[in-house]
């Protein structure tokens, strides 16, 4: 019997992956730094995704990175814009079900709350973990593991969303079955490791 439902949340719960491509791209390109750009960041974090980016001056990797950061405060992400037309409906009926929901991201802890309070979701969440509650990334499995432990759930009695290669692997290495949402935008993401793909957040009901 499913208790518990575990979601990453860029590109499951908000259509945030080409918005952060996007912004990180228009950096670069102000900064005068250019660099292929058929890498595929999808359920990434920051660390590996600039360890990649500038992957042999790390002088200069920690330049860009900070001046970034930077950027990005003047760039928020505007979740409530964001925000999966379905979310709200499933999240209430889950709630109606007794089900937990849980969110594990790969963001920091603090775009997470942003996300939840900028949504107005934050009463009908159970649980955060955030990559940087975690010694290993994706697709290690601890994400999944401390979100489990943390909603007193084992693997038998919740399932993952996912969208990225990285996240599919995380949650199979966690015990988990795991539902990959179908991408709006990227459409080389390799998704066939997830127990099943869905076109919609709302199919995810057709598994409890």
């Amino acid at each position: 019997m499913i208790k518990g439902i575990i979601f990453d949340m860029d590109g499951v719960l908000v259509d945030t992956e080409y918005f952060y491509k996007t912004r990180r791209d228009d950096f670069l390109n102000k900064m005068g730094y250019t660099y292929p750009n058929n890498i595929d960041f999808t359920g990434s974090n920051e660390k590996a995704i600039w360890d990649t980016l500038v992957p042999n001056d790390e002088i200069l990797r920690e330049q860009l990175l900070q001046g970034y950061r930077a950027y990005r405060k003047l760039h928020p992400a505007n979740y409530s814009k964001l925000l999966n037309p379905c979310v709200k409906s499933l999240f209430v009926e889950l709630k109606k079900r007794n089900i937990k929901i849980g969110i594990a991201s790969s963001s920091d802890r603090p775009s997470i709350t942003l996300m939840i309070n900028q949504t107005n979701i934050t009463e009908l969440v159970d649980c955060i973990v955030s990559g940087e509650d975690c010694k290993e990334h994706k697709p290690a499995p601890d994400i999944y593991q401390k979100a489990l432990y943390d909603m007193s759930l084992t693997n038998e009695t919740a399932f993952a969303v996912e969208d990225s290669t990285l996240g599919i692997i995380a949650a199979k290495m966690a015990g988990l079955k795991v539902y990959a949402l179908k991408p709006s935008h990227v459409q080389n993401i390799d998704q066939s490791q997830a127990t099943a793909i869905i076109n919609s957040l709302d199919e995810i009901l057709n598994f409890i």
